[in-house]
């Protein structure tokens, strides 16, 4: 790494990505801190394990339809102003679900809720390969992502405190917790809309020297990936591995989510805990993925090995899983989670260098916004489902078996996929040169 490179990604670094994962933190929390929510809202309005599924996961509905037009939207009028806009009305309908009355206004405020967010997630993926060459991508992204198992390491203790909030102004402490974490995302709005730059081309902070050697080395890898992959945004909406990307990364969604919504309940089923220690007990395998996730991509990106560093996590996420799945004493149930977070949260940052590594341009905004939808989908099929399993079998058992079904699923789809091995030479060819 020569002197110029490595004075650049410095700075870039530090300039963005503090910021985005701060926003990704409270974009993540503000989705699943209806986990924390779901037990006393269940009670409170007489919502079954079905209904309340079903609830947490039409979010990801209007997530699927909006996040191609969301990702070109941004595209083409800047992240600044895109990404800000996110933030103010998923900020908005985050705190209006301490208002839902009913199964129907609780569906609606969840649906209306992923249609703001729609976008959020694969624009910021896009808005990086912008900023960061594709050797410093897996863990740029596992820095990015690092903010989904941190927001519940600190969300989860502070979600339980604010629970115990219950009656203070006639409010349940279920509408005091969306309230209040829906306060960061309205704030950071203004953050975003006045700091973050929309390209390099408007990176004042960096000098002509570091904008002309980012540039460049951005452009060659372009060539050179459009040179194996010249496809344009609407052929991604129909490419076979594109749309196989989707479904693998499906397989790593629905366990997320499915533990995400579900996992402080299953805690809660261990008895005589109260929400603060549902809390800290929910918090120890996010911490163990958030770990995990910053020295697994690094390993990644020094070997340039994707395939295996994504397979090798699906093993762990199936494993645990059904382990989890087996097991009724608490300690041994949390540890085989602890093995399923580890799996889930390398698998994450590792998967999004291939979709990368294949796209450039229009057709990256649009090809990565496809595979989330796609992918995204799991966070309606895995609350919806286990929801049902749980409610129809009177356990968690089959509802856990499930999640590690789709994982399996993803591991073969892997096998079968894989990534080219050309793009990967030829980045590498670039980073050489």
């Amino acid at each position: 790494m020569n002197a110029i490179e490595q004075t650049t990604i410095s700075k870039i670094s530090w300039r963005l990505l503090p910021l985005l994962m701060i926003a990704y933190f409270v974009a993540y929390l503000d989705r699943v801190n209806l986990g924390f929510a779901g037990a006393s809202m269940s009670k409170d309005l007489g919502f079954t394990s079905t209904v309340f599924g079903n609830a947490a996961g039409i979010f990801f509905i209007a997530y699927f339809l909006l996040e191609v037009p969301s990702n070109l939207a941004l595209e083409r009028f800047g992240a600044r102003r895109w990404i800000a806009r996110i933030m103010f009305t998923w900020g908005i309908l985050s705190a209006a679900q301490a208002w839902v009355a009913g199964a129907t206004s609780f569906n609606v405020v969840r649906f209306l809720l992923g249609a703001a967010e729609a976008g959020f997630f694969p624009g910021v993926i896009f808005y990086l390969t912008l900023w960061f060459p594709s050797q410093y991508r897996a863990r740029i992204v596992g820095w990015f992502m690092f903010a989904v198992p941190i927001s519940t390491v600190i969300g989860s203790p502070i979600s339980g405190y604010i629970l115990n909030m219950d009656g203070i102004a006639g409010l349940r402490g279920w509408q005091w917790l969306f309230i209040l974490e829906a306060i960061p995302a309205l704030v950071l709005t203004l953050v975003v809309l006045f700091y973050l730059p929309d390209g390099p081309d408007d990176a004042k902070w960096l000098s002509t020297n570091e904008r002309a050697w980012l540039k460049g080395t951005l452009v060659a890898e372009r060539r050179n990936r459009e040179s194996l992959h010249k496809i344009s945004w609407k052929q991604t909406l129909f490419n076979w591995r594109v749309i196989g990307l989707g479904f693998v990364y499906m397989g790593i969604t629905v366990p997320l989510y499915g533990l995400g919504f579900f996992l402080p309940q299953i805690i809660k089923g261990f008895g005589g805990l109260t929400n603060v220690e549902i809390g800290f007990i929910n918090a120890f395998p996010y911490l163990v993925g958030a770990i995990a996730m910053v020295l697994w991509t690094r390993w990644s990106d020094a070997r340039r090995e994707r395939k295996w560093f994504l397979l090798v996590p699906l093993v762990c996420i199936i494993v645990g899983l059904v382990a989890a799945a087996e097991i009724a004493s608490p300690i041994p149930k949390m540890a085989a989670v602890t093995l399923a977070a580890f799996g889930i949260f390398t698998a994450l940052p590792v998967f999004w260098t291939i979709p990368t590594a294949l796209l450039s341009g229009v057709a990256a905004a649009a090809g990565i916004a496809w595979i989330n939808s796609i992918g995204n989908l799991g966070g309606y099929i895995g609350p919806t489902i286990f929801g049902l399993l749980k409610d129809k079998m009177g356990n968690d058992f089959y509802a856990v078996l499930f999640l590690a079904l789709l994982a399996v699923v993803a591991f073969i789809l892997v096998l079968l996929i894989g990534h080219d091995p050309r793009a990967e030479k030829a980045q590498g060819a670039t980073v050489a040169a």
